[in-house]
């Protein structure tokens, strides 16, 4: 699939960090309308650019438009591309207004065209272990999910000194005015909801919380650094998701069932360890000890935490195996795989590789449409609660879409 993408920020260069490992995706172009920051990219990747979105639209070798714009622009991007025909994969989250992701919707429909969005860790080798355990019935019937996404106080961490190999800086004033549950939540979500199906109420608030996030956004945004939600779903299980920019990092997965637990440690590495806890008076019991729960490899002893999963793999688990960058100084590749061994593995392509082979092998979308625009208004609702909080019906929903196609079994 020839593929072109809009917006050469930070981000592009994550996407980079794996395309090695996706041969089947031809770069035809990029275009920013940052000049220079274009320039950097062809300078640094050799790829072709564009001189204007004009241009890139017209293109007739250009199959799908990649839309790594900022936010505010998403909906106007992906709707010129799918106007001009063209496939789209977006960054999440898809719009800012639910009416607009419809418009998306049935435009995509309306031109015979696909859309897609990310993020794409539902197709992960620890999602899918995960899911493989629940499938099986390791844990009995899933009754309940807590999921964490603490991602560290913002305002110790010096983001604004974080450049990426092409030298863009980390978007930190976007981050920080657009606010984490608009820009992380969806991780959690999509998983969550691709498990267990749409959501039928929301219960939620969003907060913020921490003044002076960095030098450049002096006192409070106005935007919420913290929000916690409380989701029933259709299957009668219940998910809390919190997440904030407050906390130290926090990152895990947990199904719990009537007869066990599988949990994860992070949504964030792709290869993350699984473990499952089937449900025992003695693992329980053991629970109540201080000294099994501070010490992980006594607590084993008594089943606490269970055992580690074999994990289910997919056609593109190599992407976060090894160094997949396609330039990097040695420099880059120690970071990379001290990167990968230890802090996260993302493989941000893998959602544009499965986009390719549905529509090369005329598969129905995976994560179809209901599925994306009910995750874009858990989304906006979950942000838009407030201090006061909502508690409220969701107006879409979704078929639920099974399981996740592609596993290789141990």
């Amino acid at each position: 699939m020839n593929i072109a993408f809009v917006g050469c920020g930070f981000v592009f260069d994550i996407y980079m960090r794996t395309f090695r490992a996706h041969p089947e995706l031809k770069v035809a172009g990029v275009f920013d309308i940052n000049a220079d920051r274009m320039a950097r990219i062809r300078h640094y990747y050799g790829f072709a650019t564009y001189g204007s979105y004009e241009d890139l639209l017209a293109d007739p070798s250009v199959d799908a438009v990649i839309n790594l714009t900022n936010i505010g622009s998403h909906f106007e991007v992906s709707r010129r591309a799918l106007e001009a025909g063209k496939h789209v994969y977006s960054e999440k989250p898809l719009t800012r207004d639910l009416d607009q992701s419809r418009v998306l919707a049935d435009l995509a429909v309306a031109r015979g065209v696909r859309l897609y969005a990310a993020p794409s860790n539902v197709y992960s080798d620890s999602v899918r272990t995960i899911f493989d355990a629940v499938e099986q019935g390791h844990i009995g019937k899933p009754r309940l999910v807590y999921a964490e996404l603490d991602d560290n106080p913002i305002h110790l961490m010096e983001f604004e000194k974080v450049r990426s190999p092409t030298g863009a800086p980390w978007p930190l004033t976007e981050e920080i005015h657009e606010g984490c549950t608009f820009e992380h939540v969806g991780y959690h979500l999509v998983w969550i909801c691709a498990l267990l199906g749409p959501a039928i109420s929301v219960a939620a608030m969003s907060n913020e919380l921490l003044e002076n996030k960095s030098a450049e956004t002096p006192g409070l945004s106005g935007t919420p650094d913290y929000s916690v939600a409380l989701l029933t779903f259709a299957n009668g299980a219940a998910a809390r998701i919190s997440t904030t920019v407050v906390a130290p990092r926090d990152h895990r997965m947990r199904v719990i069932g009537d007869a066990g637990e599988v949990s994860a440690d992070s949504y964030r590495h792709y290869q993350s360890p699984v473990y499952l806890e089937r449900f025992t008076r003695r693992s329980l019991n053991a629970r109540k000890f201080r000294t099994l729960r501070a010490n992980p490899f006594l607590g084993r002893l008594f089943g606490i935490s269970g055992r580690r999963l074999k994990l289910v793999k997919n056609w593109k688990s190599s992407a976060v195996e090894k160094d997949q960058q396609l330039k990097s100084s040695l420099k880059q590749r120690m970071i990379e795989w001290l990167r990968r061994r230890e802090v996260y593995a993302q493989d941000k392509l893998v959602g544009v590789a499965e986009m390719a082979r549905e529509l090369r092998e005329g598969r129905p979308q995976y994560l179809s449409l209901d599925f994306l625009l009910h995750v874009n208004e858990l989304t906006l609702l979950i942000h838009g609660a407030g201090p006061q909080g909502i508690a409220t019906t969701p107006k879409t929903s979704f078929t639920p879409i099974g399981p996740i196609p592609g596993n290789i079994r141990p």
